[in-house]
């Protein structure tokens, strides 16, 4: 639950900074694949704070990790530098 409430945080702050910085181009963006037919990639977080690009990679790793080793999970996340794009 510790984890959770962690990465829950984490998560909300990304999500927080994000709203202001479109075009950082020290983001990183989290995904994961679906249990879906068809769906490859879904995106899940950018993380694109002021602080520069190798915070907001080893943030969006750590949130990777904490959501893959949820117990019962099944599909697999990584990280993509740069935005969200379709």
């Amino acid at each position: 639950m510790r984890h959770f409430f962690n990465l829950f945080l984490l998560l909300s702050v990304a999500s927080i900074t994000a709203c202001g910085l479109a075009g950082n181009s020290d983001s990183y963006t989290l995904y994961r694949d679906s249990l879906v037919g068809g769906i490859n990639r879904v995106h899940v977080a950018t993380f694109d704070t002021t602080d520069g690009e190798q915070y907001n990679h080893e943030n969006c790793q750590l949130a990777a990790q904490l959501f893959q080793q949820q117990p019962g999970t099944e599909t697999k996340f990584w990280c993509e530098k740069g935005r969200f794009h379709k």
